[in-house]
């Protein structure tokens, strides 16, 4: 009585099995995305002793990410929802995982400074864009249990991308790490293009006269700061990225040195 035609479920858009396909991608990428960030982290002491960089430098490797996604979040997250969630996801992933392969092909600071900045620039959207997609393929009463799951690919990356960095570097040079993490990413992101999508939110509202006109972004923007749960909500969870980037970034150097 509650299954719909071609046996999808009531509140879902596609079949469970094909949801769920959807999802195990997004899970993926978003596993790649903090391998590919955080990867880094665990080659310091290898960086800054081929190219002599200090510590504040070997910092700045992981803020430049980071920063590109402050800086580029809300614009992209804009694209995201006026033009095609899984195409600009797709698109993302392309760029950063592209991005992390062309880390191996650096000849100094600046060069890898600036890579990593372009995986920060892919890497900007993904986390609004992965939110709409699990909020628009799931019904209202599972969403928050599959975006906690989905969340839960961030530490698994991390843990992954550090453990390899390390052990890549230690055998074969911190170069390769870089190489060989991008490949899985980039196969995952093309195989993202081909998922089925469906359309997205209105980003509309009813003028005076009751008619329907497409919200400028100064609206959109208008829509963030009314809320202040919301803006509370976005200091309280950078504070906490804050700190855990911070332990993430130095925790293996700290262990490499003391």
């Amino acid at each position: 009585m509650h299954m719909r035609q071609n046996n999808i479920p009531q509140g879902y858009l596609f079949s469970r099995s094909y949801t769920n396909y959807i999802f195990l991608l997004l899970f993926l990428l978003y596993m790649f995305d903090y391998i590919d960030r955080v990867v880094v982290t665990s080659m310091f002491v290898y960086i800054e002793r081929d190219w002599g960089i200090t510590h504040t430098q070997s910092g700045m490797l992981v803020s430049a990410v980071y920063w590109s996604i402050v800086l580029l979040t809300f614009p992209v997250s804009i694209i995201v929802d006026r033009w095609s969630r899984r195409k600009t996801i797709g698109v993302m992933a392309v760029l950063w995982s592209i991005a992390t392969a062309l880390c191996a092909l650096t000849g100094n600071f600046t060069q890898l400074l600036f890579t990593r900045i372009l995986i920060g620039i892919g890497e900007a959207g993904y986390a609004p864009g992965g939110t709409a997609i699990i909020a628009g393929l799931y019904p209202q009463d599972k969403r928050a249990r599959f975006i906690g799951l989905w969340n839960a690919s961030i530490p698994l990356g991390t843990a992954i991308g550090i453990a390899l960095g390390g052990i890549i570097a230690a055998h074969w040079g911190w170069k390769h790490a870089f190489g060989i993490v991008a490949l899985p990413g980039f196969i995952v992101a093309i195989l993202f293009f081909f998922i089925k999508d469906y359309k997205t939110i209105d980003l509309s509202q009813t003028s005076k006269h009751n008619s329907r006109k497409k919200m400028s972004t100064g609206e959109l923007f208008g829509e963030f700061i009314r809320k202040p749960s919301l803006i509370l909500t976005y200091f309280g969870i950078a504070a906490v990225v804050f700190v855990t980037t911070s332990m993430i970034t130095w925790l293996a150097r700290y262990f490499q040195e003391t």
